[in-house]
């Protein structure tokens, strides 16, 4: 049976991966991937990605936002 009294806590971490490419964009896949597994096996969860625009739809980062339950 749940427990609804406890209150769970959470804390959060936001990297930047940085894309290449004339005007951006361009994400290396695999060490985008290997990145994520490794904040994965730290227990971190991905919550969101977003892109950053710099200029008429070019961007640099990406960004993404992990959260973790404290212990």
């Amino acid at each position: 049976m749940a427990n609804f009294n406890k209150i769970e806590k959470w804390e959060y971490k936001t990297i930047s991966h940085e894309t290449t490419g004339l005007a951006g964009g361009i994400l290396e896949i695999g060490k985008f991937n290997e990145e994520l597994n490794a904040y994965g096996n730290d227990s971190w969860e991905l919550v969101s990605g977003f892109d950053t625009n710099q200029n008429q739809g070019a961007n640099r980062f990406m960004a993404t936002v992990f959260k973790r339950l404290v212990v």
